[in-house]
């Protein structure tokens, strides 16, 4: 896990652990609990500098003494499910794939969100030591596989994402300027109205296509939130880029 401040989450994830050979954390700077309730439940903990997300996301699983890892974030809790079929997938021989896509189900305002860009939501989040690449993204980085297909689990990953609609939005805000910053960086300049179509396509496809409507309200609400988020990283694209040729 990468942790920083994460006290109030960590009480919930800690526990769902207990299966796992080694736990190891990479914590940037907390100033709160976080490194002792770590420790506390048996973790091998690094204090490292931020680099950002893909940076130091690398060295954290390259530090993994296994064969095997299983990433995890300090805001996602095992299921028992999910906690079984691990179990049973190493209990014999040598797993047949060499990475596994595990499906995020998110708790937020106490429920549980079945629909929308939410869920499903499948990540490549087991796989082999030496089967693993990754780009050094700042945000929304991604682990593939160098060969061969991903298999999938059954079991689910609970996803304890935002605090609360502040949260929520703060953390769009902090995303979207990261993602901008990357994309200016990597040479994107698009046209003036990408942001409102490809926003608008967001919502549609969230609360229609994907049925986030039968989330009722709150679903209406996340898959604006989300249309929001996108309209954002491209108004902080062109800004940036109208900087950068002043």
């Amino acid at each position: 896990m990468l942790v920083k401040n994460e006290a109030d989450r960590l009480s919930r994830v800690l526990p769902s652990l207990v299966l796992f050979e080694e736990i190891l954390v990479f914590d940037s700077g907390s100033e709160d609990q976080s490194i002792q309730m770590c420790l506390d439940a048996g973790a091998k903990v690094e204090q490292v500098p931020w680099e950002g997300f893909g940076a130091t996301r690398k060295k954290l699983f390259s530090a993994a003494s296994s064969h095997w890892v299983f990433w995890i974030d300090a805001d996602e809790v095992v299921t028992a499910d999910l906690a079984r079929e691990l179990m049973d997938l190493f209990a014999g021989s040598e797993p047949e794939k060499r990475g596994y896509e595990v499906n995020r189900i998110v708790r937020f305002e106490g429920r549980w969100i079945r629909h929308g860009e939410w869920f499903p939501d499948w990540n490549l989040r087991l796989f082999r030591t030496d089967s693993w690449s990754m780009e050094e993204l700042a945000v929304h980085e991604r682990v593939d596989l160098k060969n061969g297909k991903a298999g999938r689990l059954e079991g689910l990953l609970e996803h304890h994402t935002y605090r609360s609609w502040d949260d929520l939005r703060a953390r769009s805000k902090r995303y979207a300027l990261l993602w901008a910053t990357q994309k200016s960086t990597a040479g994107r300049c698009p046209f003036f109205f990408t942001g409102w179509i490809r926003s608008s396509w967001k919502f549609f496809r969230a609360l229609v296509l994907r049925l986030g409507f039968l989330d009722g309200g709150l679903g209406f609400r996340i898959a604006w939130a989300n249309a929001l988020e996108v309209r954002l990283k491209y108004k902080l694209l062109h800004r940036i880029n109208d900087l950068g040729e002043d």
